[in-house]
């Protein structure tokens, strides 16, 4: 009896971690993600769109956790975060990062501090993949929250 316990509890053990480790790779999955330029007849210009792996796919409705910088707009609605995974010197909008290092978070409810630039932060939220509209950011999390230290 014992050792079904055990066996019971290591296999839970496993599977917990790995689904840790899949939280904290969840920027290197983003960064599998091909741009490829295509031309956007409304505006007449092109842009990048993104071609996401099928492992990022794969995690598209679920509910994913990063940790990252978070990156201040300048927007009426504070029920929006930014999170980058570089400072924001080296951010997507700053510096030379790509799309793959940003997400935007529609927030469940305003944070319950100001949080400060490049604060690091951890967001949790539905991913959505965004592979045709260009006003919106390529990673998106419905239904976060920001997940601050006091």
């Amino acid at each position: 009896m014992m050792r079904k316990i055990t066996i019971g509890c290591l296999t839970i053990l496993i599977l917990a971690s790995s689904f840790v480790a899949r939280e904290d790779n969840m920027w290197a999955l983003f960064a599998k993600t091909r741009f490829v330029e295509k031309l956007n007849r409304e505006f007449g210009m092109y842009f990048l769109y993104p071609k996401f792996p099928e492992e990022l796919k794969a995690f598209e409705g679920k509910l994913v956790t990063l940790s990252g910088f978070y990156i201040p707009l300048d927007m009426n609605n504070s029920e929006i975060a930014v999170v980058s995974k570089f400072p924001n010197a080296e951010c997507f909008f700053c510096g030379g990062a790509g799309p793959e290092s940003i997400v935007v978070g529609y927030l469940k409810k305003k944070p319950g501090r100001r949080v400060k630039m490049d604060e690091i932060v951890k967001i949790r939220g539905r991913l959505k993949l965004n592979e045709d509209d260009i006003d919106e950011l390529n990673f998106i999390l419905y239904d976060a929250e920001l997940i601050l230290d006091k």
